[in-house]
């Protein structure tokens, strides 16, 4: 395996997700520490190219939520760099933080999941919101799900009930972006399956069943510990379980995704699994759904983050001798 001299814990940026980015950080970098390898936190401020340029860390782990983390464009910078990293290649991360192209591209894969509307601002400005509104529920129905059509943490997503909830829920949406996807509400038990690759393909870890107060996993209930209930592994029969794990690598091998996914679905009332969306950067805090599924297969995230930091090394040797 390649070496590791030290390595750099990318986090923070300055999106809405900063402090869960920072959380994830440091979880990680403990993580490293125990797993005996040096592991330095870096933000993503204006200092950090001149810090890697001054002393190049042996690979990157991008730990960094939100816009900056998960659209590509930090690590499109990494690779202008000549940075090995953790993670994704930019083009695989822009499909996957847009919600919507997502979307279309599981269904592609063959993979079900809701149906959507996506529209920006400027549509229920210029067109009138009651009518854009009106023609939404004739088309989706009602209880729907408001969310920007790329961000995490449950940010600017909630449930509508009837037409004012949408229409205050679409409000609550354009304060995170400027674009919203609205899809059915699906009644059913919501599941993450991480996924990781340490070289021998794709591989699921268990299913993660989430139980959240009221219904709601929003941002509070993600990372406040003791609101939300957790069940590792779900609490699935043996075939859905099986479904679940197959969709979740579905999804991440038609998106383009490596080393290390989280997908999020839903498994509805007849036992479909509905995708929801995959993330690039999961969480790694102590309420995120992907450390407990890794305690749960017996992986540690120390030794899991040093052969994924050793294969980014390795993949950047092979192509530098390409």
């Amino acid at each position: 395996m390649a070496d590791l001299d030290y390595v750099a814990v990318l986090a923070g940026g300055l999106s809405p997700e900063r402090e869960i980015s920072l959380r994830s950080g440091e979880q990680l970098c403990d993580a490293l520490s125990e797993a005996g390898v040096q592991a330095v936190l870096m933000d993503a401020d204006a200092g950090l190219l001149a810090r890697l340029r001054a002393d190049p860390p042996s690979a990157v782990f991008p730990v960094i939520h939100g816009a900056p983390g998960e659209d590509g464009s930090v690590r499109e910078v990494l690779g202008l760099l000549g940075v090995p990293y953790v993670g994704s290649l930019p083009a695989a991360c822009r499909m996957a933080f847009n919600k919507p192209v997502a979307k279309a591209l599981v269904t592609s894969a063959g993979l079900s999941t809701p149906a959507s509307v996506t529209l920006p601002r400027e549509t229920f400005h210029d067109l009138g919101a009651a009518a854009v509104i009106d023609l939404i529920i004739g088309r989706l129905g009602l209880p729907l799900f408001v969310k920007p059509s790329q961000g995490g943490s449950a940010l600017g997503a909630s449930a509508a009930h009837d037409t004012a909830g949408l229409a205050a829920a679409i409000v609550g949406c354009f304060g995170y972006g400027d674009v919203a996807l609205i899809e059915p509400l699906i009644a059913g038990t919501e599941i993450a399956v991480g996924v990781v690759d340490t070289g021998g393909g794709p591989r699921p870890l268990p299913p993660v069943e989430i139980v959240a107060p009221a219904g709601a996993y929003d941002y509070a209930a993600r990372y406040t510990a003791g609101q939300t209930e957790f069940h590792v592994p779900a609490r699935l029969p043996a075939a859905t379980a099986q479904d679940v794990a197959r969709v979740a690598v579905a999804a991440h091998v038609a998106l383009g995704l490596r080393d290390i996914s989280r997908t999020d679905l839903i498994v509805d009332a007849s036992g479909v699994p509905q995708f929801l969306e995959s993330n690039v950067a999961p969480g790694l805090t102590s309420t995120s759904t992907l450390p407990m599924a890794m305690r749960a297969a017996d992986m540690d995230l120390g030794a899991c983050g040093v052969a994924l930091l050793e294969r980014a090394v390795a993949r950047d040797q092979i192509g530098s001798q390409a």
